[in-house]
């Protein structure tokens, strides 16, 4: 049975009543197209904001000192993960399991190379994932260090020089374009401006040494991570508790050796650094009868945040400052030009 509804649109009830109808009618209408509008609108937005997080390429990388440089040229561009954390010891730092994790979802692993880092470049090459990776110490070619023995290797130390570390910024810029091309405008940019930079902090490094007296220039440390920054400067590494590697362990004799060493060659003050135990060398320092510098050298990794050293800029101009004063030169703050 079929039920037909006549309404008179002559009388006025019967308008009232079509007017209502057509209101609900353009009500429901419209509730049927803007509604699932509005959660297309929502949907895509959610997306669009997952998907521009997504979009930024994972970049990870070993040691603090190239985690600052890539921080630099990269800027807001990547999200950079940095495994070592200030003050930590490269050549004995034990991976954990979340540096594995970190490492496999990477799409670009910057390292330093030249076994810096032993341990998690084992790690790094076991990993499952497929990222790039960049030996970025290794764009620097390798003083070689006797160990002794005929055992000659590679000195990882290579940002000891501000010149290297240039190269070590050019590398890191050419691998970012590499990962991804439409950012190659500003990490050119940024890396310009940070290679200007490092240039005057060169500049400024040979100028504060040349301050110190010539028969005075000669530089004893815990570990001998000073080579290049010697080479590069005209200061003589005139000795070391330990080699290249915090991973040696000195006997009495090779401490014994080095205060005798110390007394020998006259020097008016000895180094600490930050990442290994002080211990040794202020026993060197008062069986030598020599001051211990007051600072200690930022050796293998930058400062932590807010400390005098926490860019690898600030750390070569600490290290500078603390090596004139002790040595007796005359220091003056950097002042870089933009």
């Amino acid at each position: 049975m079929k039920l037909i509804l006549e309404i008179d649109g002559s009388n006025p009830y019967g308008k009232g009543i079509i007017s209502r109808m057509r209101g609900k009618i353009l009500f429901r209408l419209c509730l049927g197209i803007l509604v699932p509008l509005a959660l297309l609108s929502c949907t895509q937005k959610d997306s669009n904001s997952n998907t521009a997080k997504g979009d930024k390429p994972r970049v990870v990388a070993t040691s603090t000192i190239i985690a600052d440089l890539a921080q630099e040229v990269a800027e807001d561009e990547i999200r950079l993960s940095a495994i070592l954390k200030p003050g930590t010891d490269p050549h004995v730092y034990e991976p954990v399991p979340a540096d594995s994790r970190v490492l496999e979802e990477a799409d670009l692993i910057l390292y330093n190379g030249y076994n810096l880092e032993p341990g998690l470049i084992k790690l790094m090459n076991a990993s499952g994932g497929k990222a790039q990776k960049l030996a970025v110490g290794e764009a620097v070619k390798s003083l070689q260090l006797d160990k002794g023995k005929g055992e000659v290797v590679p000195d990882p130390h290579v940002w000891g020089s501000a010149e290297n570390a240039i190269a070590m910024t050019n590398a890191i810029r050419d691998a970012l374009i590499e990962l991804s091309p439409e950012d190659r405008g500003k990490f050119t940019q940024k890396a310009s401006q940070l290679n200007n930079e490092l240039k005057q902090l060169h500049t400024w490094i040979n100028q504060q040494i040349q301050t110190i007296p010539a028969d005075k220039r000669k530089l004893v440390t815990t570990h001998d991570a000073f080579q290049y920054y010697g080479r590069a400067y005209g200061i003589a590494i005139a000795g070391t508790l330990i080699g290249i590697s915090t991973e040696e362990q000195p006997s009495a004799q090779t401490v014994q050796r080095l205060v005798e060493s110390v007394k020998k060659i006259g020097v008016s003050a000895i180094f600490a650094e930050t990442t290994i135990n002080p211990a040794l060398i202020k026993t060197v320092a008062q069986e030598a009868g020599v001051k211990l510098a007051p600072n200690q050298l930022y050796s293998d990794s930058i400062g932590a945040k807010g400390s005098q050293g926490d860019s690898y800029i600030k750390m070569m101009e600490a290290n500078t400052r603390t090596i004139v004063e002790a040595l007796g030169g005359k220091y003056t703050p950097l002042q870089l030009k933009k």
